[in-house]
């Protein structure tokens, strides 16, 4: 596939370059603390799976259009722990999410009201290692209002906390995520602050939080970049995710950017840490995380069925060999 960059130059993308990238980490294992599988499809997982990947994080977030009832906020969090749960077992992943209320919807304060109500008929769930992804979007005061009410249900609950940072005026934003955390009497070491850049990164380590950084196409971080800042910034409290939802996202993308670490030169021990350890270090604070749990999911006979529903359809048998270009 060819395509013209800004400079009119061709630039060739080739799935057997990005297949022997990916070669290089051959044998690594991969953890995605934030990806929302909701938005993807089963060949997602495949790749996934081949490309290294373990288990994963599904925070809770905003579908694209606005929710009109507490019953769309109740369906939505019980397929977090059920139906995607079982769907990303079916590909040999294991699937942990965090729930919470996302900041777009705080906005609207009577709703809000009623998602608060049910919040704690998620949190304790099984596969719940936190309240996610909460905080800040247009910087509200019903975005704070809610803000601060689930960080006391995280302090009350002892779950690590997700927060999500803003698009717009992020360095005040994450400035602000921090210090209302801090004024609520939240161990840093519990909060993960994600969507980081070159500009919110130092403040978020010095105080103590966890920093994490979503590598996603034109509006986050690339890779290239992420690599700067991990020479820069080392591997403490930083962890890399997708956070691959309906936009235009890279659901490989923590295993791209370890490939890409290992050919700029950073050890496999620091690319381990980023790409998987750090997240399980931050998010099993909740107790949920088991590592001999992501053997438990390998080799999954995808005939099971979830509720009477399989990934199967119609008497299909799982498919074999991802590589083939003949679909019978």
């Amino acid at each position: 596939m060819c395509c013209n960059n800004s400079l009119n130059e061709p630039v060739i993308h080739t799935d057997k370059a990005a297949a022997a990238d990916l070669q290089s980490i051959s044998g690594m294992k991969f953890f995605d603390p934030h990806i929302h599988m909701t938005s993807r499809t089963t060949d997602d997982y495949q790749a996934m799976y081949d490309a290294g990947i373990v288990a994963l994080i599904e925070p809770s977030f905003w579908l694209g259009q606005p929710r009109t009832g507490t019953d769309t906020f109740r369906d939505y969090y019980n397929s977090l722990i059920g139906w995607e749960r079982f769907r990303s077992s079916q590909f040999g992943i294991k699937h942990y999410c965090t729930i919470g209320l996302n900041s777009r919807e705080a906005n609207n304060e009577a709703l809000a009201e009623q998602v608060m109500e049910i919040l704690p008929l998620f949190i304790y769930k099984e596969g719940v290692v936190g309240i996610g992804e909460i905080g800040f979007d247009d910087q509200t005061l019903l975005e704070e209002k809610y803000y601060r009410l689930q960080l006391q249900l995280a302090k009350d609950a002892a779950l690590p906390v997700q927060v999500h940072t803003p698009h717009r005026d992020k360095k005040k934003g994450t400035q602000r995520s921090m210090d209302i955390a801090l004024e609520h009497g939240i161990d840093p070491y519990t909060v993960i602050i994600d969507h980081n850049n070159e500009e919110t990164v130092k403040d978020v380590l010095d105080k103590g939080f966890w920093a994490a950084f979503t590598i996603y196409p034109f509006t986050k971080m690339g890779n290239e970049r992420m690599v700067d800042i991990i020479k820069q910034y080392g591997t403490e409290r930083i962890m890399i995710n997708s956070a691959a939802d309906w936009g235009i996202s890279d659901p490989l993308a923590v295993p791209k950017t370890a490939a890409l670490m290992k050919q700029r030169g950073i050890s496999d021990a620091d690319i381990l840490l980023v790409s998987y350890q750090n997240a399980i270090t931050a998010f099993g604070q909740s107790g949920q995380i088991d590592e001999a749990d992501f053997n438990a999911v390998k080799n999954p006979d995808q005939s099971e069925k979830f509720e009477g529903n399989s990934i199967l359809r119609g008497g299909q048998q799982p498919r074999i060999n991802a590589s083939s270009i003949i679909i019978s």
